[in-house]
């Protein structure tokens, strides 16, 4: 039961947000040969003044 956790900055639309549990499915799928309905994707957005990189928030930049 493979779960995969991806944390991003939010922005995405909804389409691209289905995509990307598509496609992480897929990948896991494919080089696992764990069954499609036994992976979770969980995606976790994070607003630009949660994030920081390099000692400055996404949102100072």
């Amino acid at each position: 039961m493979p779960i995969v956790t991806v944390k991003l900055l939010e922005g995405r639309t909804d389409e691209q947000l289905k995509n990307l549990v598509t496609e992480v499915t897929d990948a896991v799928e494919k080089t696992t040969n764990a069954k499609r309905d036994a992976i979770s994707v969980v995606i976790e957005e994070m607003k630009p003044t949660h994030y920081g990189l390099g000692g400055t928030r996404k949102a100072d930049q």
